[in-house]
């Protein structure tokens, strides 16, 4: 099989004669993290909305596992082992940490929706929750409500949910935003830790985090590439620095 798991084609899409994504090429290797960075507006979020189906590509194509995907639904997309872990934390607040990781397998087994089954035929899924939880830090949490966790905890469970649907392919989106100093080295931590046996690819603002974990990073600026390589090569692209500009061009230079 390819080494490459995703791959798009001038990936373009429009909003009334806005190109919010302009012909982007992206080849994602199989076993990696990358990581979509770029300033505000450059298109990132976008691109991952087309990746995932919620919007339509205006023209060009989307790949996975060699497959033409481009005119599949979102569900479909899911069930291929693409999934997406939203920016904005995405748990039921009110369920304990082990009922949200359960319904993410529901989800995964096509039984979403059955909550008439009994909580017997619901507690064989028990096993397999808490070893998820473990896998992400919070198994002595598991029948905590989730609204009693500090937003870390809620992130981390988020990915426990995440990885409860067996993706192949597991989209992060900014995933520590909002973070302080060290839950973000936490979450880099865990990112760093679930990525083996799947790849990752993610949106992320932090250049730190971006430094420590990302094997290939490509940069938009106006929803076009502008560099790709490792942090090394990105980080000392005149290009990419002078996109940035000032603050965060250091950070790109300083977060070694």
């Amino acid at each position: 099989m390819t080494d490459i798991i995703l791959e798009t084609k001038k990936l373009t899409k429009e909003f009334s004669g806005f190109v919010a994504v302009n012909e982007v090429d992206l080849r994602v290797r199989r076993g990696s993290i990358h990581v979509l960075i770029g300033p505000n507006g450059a298109g990132k979020t976008t691109c991952f909305n087309l990746l995932t189906k919620f919007l339509k590509p205006t023209s060009g194509t989307i790949h996975f596992n060699g497959q033409d995907i481009t005119g599949e639904d979102a569900a479909t997309i899911a069930r291929r082992g693409i999934v997406r872990s939203f920016q904005i934390s995405a748990v039921y607040p009110h369920m304990s940490l082990l009922h949200n990781v359960r319904l993410g397998l529901q989800r995964k087994l096509g039984v979403s929706m059955q909550f008439w089954r009994s909580d017997k035929m619901l507690d064989q899924l028990n096993g397999r929750c808490m070893e998820l939880l473990e896998q992400v830090g919070l198994q002595d949490l598991a029948h905590e409500t989730t609204a009693n966790l500090p937003y870390g905890h809620k992130r981390a469970l988020e990915i426990a949910t995440t990885l409860a649907m067996e993706p192949e392919l597991m989209l992060l989106d900014e995933p520590t935003q909002g973070m302080g100093h060290e839950d973000v080295g936490k979450v880099t931590q865990l990112i760093k830790r679930v990525s083996e046996g799947r790849t990752i690819l993610m949106v992320e603002h932090n250049m730190k985090v971006v430094s420590t974990i990302a094997d290939t990073i490509t940069v938009l600026q106006h929803g076009s590439v502008l560099a790709e390589g490792s942090y090394a090569e990105v980080s000392r692209n005149p290009q990419v620095m002078e996109a940035y500009m000032g603050t965060t061009a250091g950070e790109l230079q300083g977060a070694h």
